[in-house]
């Protein structure tokens, strides 16, 4: 393996190395990565620099579709060469971006995470505080995930996004409280879930109009309203709904929504 110029001499390594060579151990005369010419090269241990490697290709595709992202690339946002990048991920670009997909879905999973006390609306808009959050710093390697149609795209990586959805659908159920949640509250969940993803596309296509905290607010809405929906034909619904309005401040999402509301639906009460 050559660390300079980006040429190797002998066919990529199945396995990364335990450390890297020295920047004194390449030929005389041969160029040496960015960081190594900066006078920065560094040793690092194999689970360092594979980490950095993905931090520089998530960098790269959280801004750009993965098609337009090369090895070199890489390489380049790394102070690295791109025989060093195969020497990690032998099976290539493809390989690569499954491993920064997994990696930022990780991330994309835990922002779901949130202890299960206090009012519900306060707990989603905590969620989607985050969500929305990862979704700006992302904008375009965020629709590319969501968004079928990349030429990286495979089974193993639509299977990767799959997992995020049924994991913020699990983290969602257990906010409700049930122990065994039934179809329809299932399908009601699932179907926000979608709704979230949708209304992230759209604004992102929006340019991320109307300001974020105005999209958390109305996802939020979104959610009591369709709870509210399916407890009208749904008793474990209703129960759910029951519980969470208990605990719900009068000036808080809920009781905002409230208020709004009433009025719009003054003019229908020929209708009951």
């Amino acid at each position: 393996m050559t660390t300079g110029s980006g040429t190797a001499s002998a066919p990529p390594e199945a396995t990364p190395p335990a450390a890297e060579p020295p920047p004194a151990a390449r030929p005389p005369g041969t160029a040496g990565p960015p960081a190594a010419r900066r006078g920065s090269y560094r040793r690092l241990s194999v689970e360092a620099r594979r980490a950095e490697l993905l931090t520089a290709a998530l960098g790269l595709f959280a801004h750009r579709v993965p098609e337009d992202v090369s090895l070199d690339d890489v390489a380049a946002a790394a102070g690295a060469s791109r025989p060093l990048v195969y020497r990690y991920f032998p099976g290539g670009k493809q390989q690569l971006y499954e491993a920064a997909l997994r990696s930022a879905a990780d991330e994309l999973e835990r922002c779901f995470e949130e202890p299960r006390s206090g009012p519900l609306s306060g707990r989603l808009s905590r969620v989607l505080d985050r969500y929305l959050a990862f979704v700006d710093e992302h904008d375009a390697g965020f629709s590319a995930l969501l968004q079928s149609g990349s030429v990286v795209e495979t089974s193993r990586t639509n299977a990767i996004v799959d997992e995020v959805r049924r994991t913020a659908a699990e983290e969602i159920l257990l906010h409700l409280a049930v122990k065994e949640p039934g179809v329809r509250l299932r399908m009601m969940v699932r179907t926000w879930i979608t709704a979230v993803e949708a209304a992230s596309l759209i604004w992102l296509d929006e340019e991320k109009q109307p300001p974020v905290e105005e999209l958390r607010d109305w996802l939020v809405d979104h959610f009591v309203a369709l709870l509210t929906a399916t407890a009208t034909t749904d008793p474990q619904a209703a129960r759910v709904i029951r519980a969470a309005l208990v605990i719900e401040p009068a000036e808080g999402p809920v009781g905002r929504l409230a208020r709004r509301v009433v009025p719009a639906l003054g003019e229908a009460s020929h209708l009951l």
